[in-house]
């Protein structure tokens, strides 16, 4: 699946808690009422560019997606402490593909072709968009 998504891709948080202020309120009112705590909201539907891929864990960073706090120690390497916003890896199986024309997630598949370079004969394969209007187009 990691083979799906590269560096710089476009991708979209399909999994997880909701970001939508309708959907959240909704929640945070269920829970009142229950007498628990409201959610925090989360990072579904968010959209980023993969800065890097992890394919050994099947995990993704994603600027501005599943942002951490952490606690900077002022030292030799680092000129300044405190506390800083970096961006965790997240599961690919949480990200999706986002189509550059419609900016909607779309499923992807390969197509192979059969190329010869310098007599040789070398498979290609291409990432393709599998369902809706665009389906087919590279992605």
């Amino acid at each position: 699946m990691a083979a799906k998504i590269r560096k710089g891709d476009l991708v979209e948080v399909v999994r997880g808690r909701t970001s939508d202020e309708k959907k959240l309120k909704e929640r945070n009112a269920r829970r009142e009422a229950e007498g628990l705590e409201p959610l925090a909201p989360g990072d579904k539907g968010k959209q980023g560019r993969v800065i890097k891929v992890f394919p050994a864990e099947q995990k993704v960073l994603v600027e501005g997606v599943n942002l951490k706090t952490r606690h900077v120690k002022q030292g030799a390497r680092q000129q300044a402490g405190g506390i800083s916003t970096v961006e965790a890896p997240i599961s690919v199986a949480k990200v999706a593909l986002v189509d550059p024309d419609t900016k909607k997630p779309v499923r992807v598949g390969f197509k192979e072709e059969q190329v010869e370079r310098n007599g040789r004969s070398k498979t290609i394969r291409t990432r393709v968009i599998r369902s809706g209007e665009n389906a087919g187009k590279e992605v």
